[in-house]
C-alpha cells in the first residue's frame, strides 16, 4: 500500500491488498479521479478518514446482456408510473444518495468533498446520474463515472419506493449500449439483477478495450 503524495501515480493495482485497499491520500481532483477510473481504482472512505483507493479482484460487474427481470419486474416495468430520465438533476441525486441511511453502515461515505468532485466530472461530462419521478418528485435514482468507452462505473444509488431504484436502473440498461457496468463490490440487490464477480485482469481488458 502506498502513500500518494507530491503528485505520486498510483502503484500497479497488483499491488493491492486482500480486500483490495491500494493506496491512501492524493487528492479528489478531476485529474486524478479520471485516472484512477481509467485504471481499474475508485475512492471509498468514511467521513473523517484519508482517501482510500481501492481495487479489488474479484471485481463486480454486470455485463448488460445478462440482465435479469423478473416477470413481476416486467409487469410493474409495463404498468409503472414512474418517468425515468438521465442527467436532469444530477446534484439532487448525488446528494440523496450521501443521505440514504443503510444497514451496518454508520454515517456517509459521500463526503461534502466527495460530492463537490463528481459534481465537477458531471460538469465536464464524465458522470451521469438517472433520475427515477413520481408525480414529479425525485423518488430514486443513482449516478456513476462513464468513462467514453463502454463501460459505465456505478457508484450508488437511492430509493424511496420499493422497487423504483430498479425500474431507473433497469430502464438505463436497456435503453444505453454499455460493454459492462462496473459495480464495485458485490451486494446481493445488483446479483438479483444479473451481477455477477470476474477477474481483474479481465476487467482491466474492458477499460483497455482490449
Amino acid at each position: 500500500m502506498k502513500y500518494l503524495i507530491n503528485n505520486r501515480p498510483f502503484p500497479d493495482v497488483s499491488e493491492a491488498s486482500e480486500e483490495g485497499l491500494l493506496a491512501i491520500g492524493g487528492d479528489l481532483s478531476v485529474d486524478r479521479l479520471l485516472e484512477a477510473y481509467r485504471l481499474g481504482i475508485f475512492p471509498w472512505f468514511s467521513e473523517n478518514e484519508p482517501i482510500l483507493w481501492w481495487s479489488p479482484d474479484p471485481r463486480f460487474v454486470l455485463f448488460p446482456k445478462n440482465l435479469k427481470v423478473s416477470k413481476s419486474m416486467k409487469q410493474i416495468l409495463r404498468n409503472t408510473d414512474y418517468e425515468v430520465t438521465v442527467n436532469k438533476d444530477f446534484k439532487a441525486v448525488i446528494t440523496a444518495c450521501s443521505l440514504m441511511k443503510r444497514a451496518s453502515q454508520e454515517g456517509t461515505w459521500i463526503t461534502n468533498n466527495m460530492l463537490e468532485a463528481y459534481v465537477q466530472l458531471y460538469n465536464l461530462g464524465y458522470a451521469k446520474s438517472v433520475e427515477v419521478w413520481k408525480k414529479g418528485k425525485l423518488v430514486a435514482g443513482l449516478y456513476g463515472v462513464d468513462l467514453n468507452n463502454g463501460v459505465f462505473c456505478g457508484e450508488s444509488m437511492f430509493t424511496k419506493e420499493s422497487n423504483a431504484s430498479k425500474v431507473g436502473f433497469i430502464t438505463f440498461i436497456e435503453n444505453s449500449n454499455y460493454k459492462l457496468i462496473d459495480c464495485q463490490v458485490y451486494t446481493q440487490h445488483l446479483e438479483s439483477l444479473g451481477a455477477e464477480d470476474i477477474a481483474r485482469e479481465e476487467f482491466m481488458k474492458y477499460l483497455k478495450n482490449d
